[in-house]
């Protein structure tokens, strides 16, 4: 069985790993999570600009234990991914906006032999989000020396 989870995935916290541990068990004991990563253009249109690019998000997230495929989205039709991961299970965040209701009437509509379920479990906590950290990051003050010494990290030399 295949399951499908999607998200923005900056800024990783808590939340992000209870939400794919559970999508994933929606699908049983040998179930393969394939989660698909927003691209940056559509975080931008939907809720803000991320603070981690794509690429990054995406190798965070294959890196995550119950991850085993991992998917950059496309831009426009968010049915072209379905399509090719073909997935019998598509996991709705808790605090995702979607409608299960309507994502399966559109998912019908289109052929789409998968199933629209919310994974109803919720990490509560004082940074499970990515506003809450982005929001703790701008009100802490950043005065410190020692982040003078952050510098960019230069590739080794061979």
């Amino acid at each position: 069985m295949k399951v499908m989870a999607t998200g923005t995935f900056d800024l990783l916290h808590p939340g992000h790993a209870l939400y794919l541990q559970k999508a994933k068990e929606l699908g049983g004991a040998d179930a393969i999570l394939a989660v698909v990563v927003a691209k940056d253009s559509t975080v931008k249109k939907r809720k803000r600009t991320p603070v981690i690019n794509e690429d990054q998000r995406l190798e965070m997230v294959r890196m995550l234990k119950p991850v085993d495929e991992a998917y950059l989205g496309y831009e426009g039709d968010m049915f072209r991914i379905v399509r090719e991961i073909e997935p019998d299970i598509i996991a709705i965040g808790s605090d995702q906006s979607h409608d299960p209701v309507k994502l399966q009437e559109a998912l019908d509509k289109r052929g789409i032999n998968a199933v629209a379920k919310r994974v109803s479990d919720y990490k509560e906590g004082e940074l499970y989000s990515s506003c809450k950290i982005i929001k703790r990051i701008k009100h802490t003050d950043l005065e410190d020396k020692r982040l003078d010494e952050c510098v960019e990290h230069k590739k080794p030399h061979d």
